[in-house]
């Protein structure tokens, strides 16, 4: 494998773990238009184009609604990394071998799979929140990072994947702040929901509760303490 086509791999495979569809159109774009020699011919035909356009906007769409997002990436779970390993599997078809290219796919399967989970989790924890603002945001903010780091790695490989490497790396690290701040939340609910719980019990042993038993043994008392009837 060439020393330009790995880190067009790898850059394709990240990428695709976020917006497939944005990747495919941005590859066929720029081969078609701007004769880019590392994008596969088949990405320049005009109906994968059409169709790469139609699924990215419908992904640009459902990616910014608060829960409709999660249930796309679940949807995608395989999605994203088959197009991930199919661009890598293309893309050492140029001029590699066989095993190069099972060695393409792989790695543009798992990293694209590696960039899903990031995602995944990502909106798992900003769906904590109901409000829509966060989603835009982050949505948007991945549509430009895939778009802008697929177009610079049309011409420069190498320093695109040192982007999409950097940008994994902040991923996994966004991640698990946002499952440790979610535990942390979860344990004070479940603090709160305890103490709750054991505030319960003083109001059953309130005086009102204690006045009928009180009532009773003072009348078993009086009722001891009188005189037996004398028998006939």
């Amino acid at each position: 494998m060439g020393t330009e086509l790995l880190p067009m791999v790898f850059t394709s495979g990240w990428a695709s773990g976020i917006n497939a569809y944005a990747v495919v159109l941005v590859m066929g774009l720029a081969g078609r238009f701007f004769s880019i020699d590392l994008v596969p011919h088949v990405l320049t035909r005009t109906d994968v184009l059409v169709a790469a356009a139609v699924l990215f906007l419908l992904e640009m769409f459902a990616d910014k609604i608060p829960y409709l997002d999660s249930v796309w990436d679940g949807v995608h779970t395989f999605v994203r990394p088959a197009v991930g390993a199919t661009l890598g599997y293309l893309l050492a078809g140029h001029e590699g071998s066989g095993l190069e290219q099972a060695f393409a796919a792989a790695t543009g399967g798992f990293s694209a799979l590696a960039s899903h989970g990031v995602k995944a989790g990502i909106r798992a924890g900003v769906n904590a929140s109901p409000e829509p603002v966060s989603n835009v945001a982050i949505s948007s903010a991945e549509d430009v990072a895939v778009i802008g780091v697929m177009t610079l790695a049309t011409e420069h490989p190498w320093a695109a994947a040192a982007v999409a490497g950097v940008l994994l790396l902040a991923g996994i690290v966004a991640v698990v702040w946002l499952l440790r701040r979610i535990a942390r939340l979860k344990r004070r609910y479940d603090d709160w929901g305890t103490g709750a719980g054991r505030a319960d019990p003083s109001k059953v042993s309130a005086p009102g509760w204690q006045r009928p038993r009180a009532s009773r043994s003072t009348g078993s008392s009086c009722r001891s303490a009188a005189p037996e009837r004398p028998r006939p």
